[in-house]
């Protein structure tokens, strides 16, 4: 980069790093208001929002000394959560340097190098381009990955839910990834059957049945006692996991530890449906993962989540393909599954509720009630229909500047090019503010 071009890039990207203004207290006016919360839907609705946290909900409500936005009947919604992402910790796939999400310490990809205490949240990057451009679609929160890849292991570490405001720390507690299926099954000799021999084995080290000095050890103390906390109920384990009966399999293993977890993926979930249920299991789906890609999604189909839901499932959404980069795709995989069954206010759940109570901050997030964060969305329409766009964001009660990388390069490549003679700058450069 050049020594113009830095002079401009450095202060737009400091202003969109930059966290937006400190929170101010709003009266959203006339609003429907899909609440996630079992008030359903509330038409002509105000919201008053005082000290970051929303204060009151009626008709009428008076707005003192709060600066008052006429909402237009227009859907005011809990902000998204953009599903389970690497944003923060995922700059430009294409570069090593700016990944962060897995860990590989084995010599090739036959070394599986087991390390549960490996935390992703300590690399996460909260001046991200990526955040900016993912909030101003509405996004305000995603759950950071561990991945799995050669050189690890089938754990792949841990993550944890941030907020896309700016804060430079997690807004919840650990939790713990796990890649099981034919995806992973390079990190376990090749087979399936060899994933639940390791678990099990990890087990029995966490649990000391076997000793941390015997040459067949797995774990590190450190990963010892990560693996012992999430086996004490400290915390939900997140398994990326297609096939059927490999789902069934990570039921009983589950059953057999008492442990909480939750499915990431899940195409073929729906074949357990009555099963996920009753073990009060969450599923994150991609509503668009609907043909047999690979073998173990055979029974891949576009009713996935409607099926899941009907029996009784909590279901929420993530991306199988470049989630960090796309995360305001997610609402549309939202509406594609109400497009095949899902009821509508289910699908608004699987974006905000279903996430915040599945990953440990629905106390504080995921729905519009009294007391709770002003985490808002305010839509110029249907928030499940791609048409519309999120009018203005609200995060901890800051409204959220409604810029990103993409906004500027749209304005600067649509001005006219600047004659030359005239000794402007092309286009390529930003427009000088007089």
């Amino acid at each position: 980069m050049n020594r113009l071009a830095m002079l401009f890039a450095l202060p737009l990207a400091c202003a969109l790093a930059a966290p937006a203004a400190s929170a101010q207290d709003v009266l959203i006016r006339n609003a429907t208001v899909h609440t996630a919360t079992e008030r359903g839907t509330l038409q002509g609705t105000d919201v008053l929002v005082q000290g970051g946290r929303i204060a009151a909900i009626g008709s009428g409500l008076a707005a003192g000394s709060a600066q008052v936005v006429d909402a237009g009947g227009q859907p005011l919604t809990p902000a998204l959560f953009g599903g389970i992402t690497g944003i923060g910790i995922e700059e430009v796939s294409g570069e090593a340097s700016t990944r962060d999400a897995s860990l590989a310490l084995g010599e090739n990809a036959k070394d599986m190098t087991v390390r549960p205490e490996f935390d992703v949240t300590l690399a996460y990057n909260p001046e991200s381009i990526l955040l900016p451009v993912a909030r101003v679609e509405g996004i305000g929160f995603t759950l950071l990955t561990a991945g799995s890849t050669a050189g690890g292991s089938i754990i792949g570490g841990q993550g944890a839910v941030v907020r896309l405001d700016g804060s430079p720390d997690p807004a919840g507690p650990k939790l713990l990834f796990v890649s099981l299926g034919a995806g992973a099954s390079n990190l376990s000799g090749s087979s399936r059957a060899g994933q639940w021999m390791l678990l099990d084995q990890m087990v029995d080290e966490a649990r000391g049945r076997l000793s941390g000095d015997s040459g067949f050890a797995l774990l590190t103390p450190a990963g010892r006692a990560t693996l012992k906390r999430y086996l004490d109920g400290d915390g939900r384990i997140v398994v990326e996991i297609d096939r059927a009966a490999d789902i069934r399999q990570l039921l009983r293993w589950s059953r057999r530890h008492s442990l909480k977890i939750a499915i990431s993926g899940g195409a073929e979930a729906w074949k357990l449906a009555s099963e996920l249920a009753a073990a009060d299991v969450p599923v994150f789906v991609d509503p668009l993962v609907n043909l047999p890609g690979n073998f173990d999604r055979l029974g891949a189909t576009l009713e996935n989540a409607a099926r899941l839901r009907a029996a009784g499932v909590q279901v929420g959404f993530t991306q199988s393909g470049d989630a960090s980069h796309n995360a305001r795709k997610v609402r549309q995989l939202a509406g594609n599954a109400v497009a095949n069954g899902l009821p509508w206010e289910d699908g608004l759940a699987g974006l905000t509720r279903v996430p915040a109570q599945a990953f440990g901050v629905g106390d504080r997030l995921g729905t519009i009630a009294v007391g709770r964060s002003a985490d808002l969305v305010l839509w110029t329409g249907d928030p499940l229909d791609v048409a519309h766009t999120a009018r203005q964001v609200w995060l901890g009660g800051r409204a959220i500047p409604m810029r990103s990388r993409q906004t500027e390069l749209r304005d600067r490549y649509l001005r006219a090019e600047p004659a030359a003679e005239a000794g402007a700058l092309p286009r390529a450069y930003p427009a000088r503010v007089e």
